[in-house]
């Protein structure tokens, strides 16, 4: 199984997913939350199945319309270890870094 890494940042896009839910009155944010760490939780035993993103980034996508998400990561087989990068919404214009 691949190690997963989660960059610091992740929790300001964390943050601002959870702050976009609030200002919605979405009912479940506690689950969308669960939802994309389950799915970020796939990329243990399946690093590369993202779709490629350009370089060496792939980009996993979660969740679909408005509880959808992408993560953007990269698998370094050397060390085989998955480096998750970013996560927006699939409705963003582009990751806020």
């Amino acid at each position: 199984m691949s190690a997963i890494e989660l960059a610091p940042e992740l929790a300001e896009d964390f943050e601002r997913i959870l702050e976009h839910l609030a200002a919605n009155a979405a009912e479940d944010a506690a689950s969308r939350i669960v939802d994309i760490v389950r799915a970020i939780d796939v990329l243990e035993r399946n690093p590369l199945i993202g779709r490629p993103a350009g370089g060496n980034l792939r980009e996993l996508v979660i969740g679909r319309r408005s509880r959808g998400y992408v993560a953007l990561y990269r698998y370094v087989d050397e060390i085989d270890t998955v480096f998750v990068l970013a996560l927006r919404s699939q409705r963003e214009a582009g990751y806020a870094r």
